[in-house]
């Protein structure tokens, strides 16, 4: 009988061990037949999947660049006409536009015509110069003949001096008529009668019109009747916080980035910095010039100014997602190769809002994993 007992109760006994496993395997991570963590410590850090690990499809993983080092954040800026490729073309002369030569988004020459203007004024000026100089004509042939009959003891010395007097003030009126037009028309446009044709002193792209056929012009107008600029040079105009002053010099090198190309850097050289701070803002003004080859920057775009330590000082760059932080380290996950993914310690250098810039840890070209690095933290400490 005691032994019937005790032979039912080992029954019972592997019957419960047998289910307890069951249950036990029943409640296993899903994912763990696709995590192989290394044996015994061997390899501490090191995530291993199966190329059909669902843990893949929630990773993003690309190669690290190396990049110029930057000073501090990215800075607000603008895109600006460079002004030494830029011309402003106003009416000199009060009148009526009468006929447009140029639109919008033209390409001209310099010295091509934009626009005819209808100026009366220019016109009274004209006949003003050509009426002195007729009058001057006539007074030094009437001195001539003073001087030739004053010689023959014909006439009196008053006589003489009389039409020397007049000849000067008939010069004088000429002079006068004459800086006159010259202020009229200080550029020396073609004039045809009371016709004056505006034209572009410089080379480059209509980018700006607010003229119009009829409209009145006048050199007092609060706006040009035409911009035309060199589109392939503009300027970047950023408003410095004071603190980053100490930083920069003349030709520094800077980095600038639009919305309209994300990724794309465009590089510059820091040309002017303002002598005072705008007291509205407190900010100190910079100019920047950038090279605009395929004209993709454009005048009052928005901007973004990277201030560059070097063209010589460069580092690893990868995106703040990338970072895993622990206390006062910082850790990135590289991949060694499809499927193993090796948890390694870095150093900042720098660290903005979108980026960081290692000192060490991770050399150019090495496989980052850019998206879902805290997923992999968190797999690689359940392993442990």
């Amino acid at each position: 009988m005691n032994r019937s007992i005790r032979l039912l109760f080992a029954l019972l006994t592997a019957a419960a061990l047998f289910a307890a496993g069951m249950l036990s395997g029943l409640h296993l991570r899903p994912e763990a037949n696709a995590i192989v963590q290394s044996a015994a410590g061997k390899e501490p850090g090191v995530l291993r999947f199966s190329p059909d690990a669902p843990q893949l499809a929630m990773l993003r993983i690309s190669e690290a660049p190396l990049m110029p080092l930057p000073l501090a954040e990215p800075l607000n800026a603008r895109i600006a006409y460079d002004d030494s490729h830029t011309a402003r073309v106003s009416a000199p002369v009060a009148g009526r536009v009468v006929e447009l030569l140029a639109q919008l988004g033209d390409t001209v020459a310099a010295d091509t015509p934009l626009a005819v203007l209808d100026a009366p004024e220019l016109g009274a000026a004209q006949a003003d110069v050509a009426k002195a100089r007729a009058e001057q004509h006539r007074r030094e042939l009437a001195l001539a003949r003073a001087k030739e009959l004053f010689a023959g003891d014909v006439l009196p010395r008053k006589d003489l001096e009389s039409a020397e007097a007049d000849f000067a003030q008939a010069r004088a009126e000429t002079n006068r008529a004459a800086l006159r037009l010259g202020n009229l028309n200080p550029r020396g446009a073609r004039v045809a009668g009371q016709r004056l044709l505006l034209a572009s002193p410089v080379a480059g792209v209509v980018t700006e019109r607010k003229a119009n056929p009829g409209m009145e012009a006048r050199p007092d107008l609060p706006d040009p009747l035409f911009v035309v600029t060199e589109l392939r040079a503009v300027q970047v105009l950023v408003d410095m916080p004071e603190q980053h002053l100490a930083k920069i010099t003349l030709r520094l090198p800077v980095a600038v980035e639009v919305d309209a190309y994300p990724g794309e850097r465009f590089p510059g050289r820091i040309e002017r910095i303002a002598p005072a701070v705008d007291p509205a803002t407190r900010r100190v003004q910079v100019r920047c010039s950038v090279e605009n080859v395929d004209r993709k920057l454009r005048p009052e775009m928005y901007a973004r100014v990277t201030l560059l330590a070097g063209e010589d000082r460069n580092a690893v760059r990868v995106p703040n997602g990338a970072l895993v932080t622990q206390g006062v380290q910082h850790f990135v996950f590289v991949e060694r190769e499809p499927g193993v993914l090796v948890r390694r310690r870095v150093e900042l250098e720098v660290q903005d809002r979108d980026y960081s810039y290692l000192a060490g840890g991770v050399a150019q070209g090495e496989r980052i994993v850019t998206t879902g690095a805290l997923l992999l933290a968190s797999e690689l400490a359940a392993g442990q």
